[in-house]
């Protein structure tokens, strides 16, 4: 018997063959012009939460940087994996909002990246999961993510969810808010806007 899907990864194994496709389509550099100023340019440890077809993951060890790709749907992972067969990137099976797998490790890291990720979770997945994120994240380290904003796909699960929402949510946990860049057009989606959040985290 099939194990259940991860909540707000619906269809994603089905569609895998042409996600893989398209969002390879567009990329590392474009996708985050806003942010790689953020980027640590000495080798450093990154993680990769939802990292879908391991584009971002791939592009960060193409920066010599080592990264932990995380991507609970199978036929996405598995793809990755055959498109970017760097020896930079590590790829586990865990997902928010507990990220089980990845805490048990005990590891911490330069730069986590959400890429297209927080909108899947609900209000209540959100509120737990913040304290799961911020636990992998190294003082000083920074946390990247993207807002979506816009029609939601037949068949997906998922949330509007606010800039000021997310960055009040962090705040508890010592993240502070260093980048706040108002809803971009999507480059591929008609009626679909990203928001661009940067955090750091500030020692105890």
């Amino acid at each position: 018997m099939r194990a259940a899907r991860v909540s707000g990864t619906e269809n994603y194994a089905e569609e895998a063959p042409e996600l893989l496709e398209r969002y390879e389509s567009i990329s590392f550099a474009d996708q985050h012009r806003f942010v790689m100023h953020l980027i640590p340019t000495a080798p450093s440890r990154v993680l990769d939460i939802g990292a879908g077809t391991g584009r971002d993951a791939a592009g960060f060890a193409a920066l010599g940087h080592s990264v932990v790709a995380i991507e609970p749907t199978e036929e996405l992972r598995r793809g990755a994996m055959l498109l970017h067969p760097s020896p930079m990137i590590e790829w586990i099976d865990d997902s928010l909002p507990d990220l089980a797998a990845m805490r048990a490790r005990g590891e911490e890291f330069d730069v986590v990246m959400l890429t297209a990720v927080w909108m899947h979770l609900d209000t209540q997945q959100r509120s737990r999961a913040m304290p799961n994120l911020v636990a992998l994240v190294r003082n000083r380290g920074v946390v990247i993510m993207s807002l979506r904003h816009g029609p939601v796909p037949p068949g997906r699960r998922m949330f509007e969810v606010s800039a000021e929402e997310t960055i009040a949510l962090g705040q508890p946990y010592g993240l502070s808010c260093i980048l706040n860049r108002a809803a971009e057009p999507s480059l591929r989606q008609p009626g679909v806007s990203w928001t661009r959040l940067a955090f750091q985290k500030a020692p105890p």
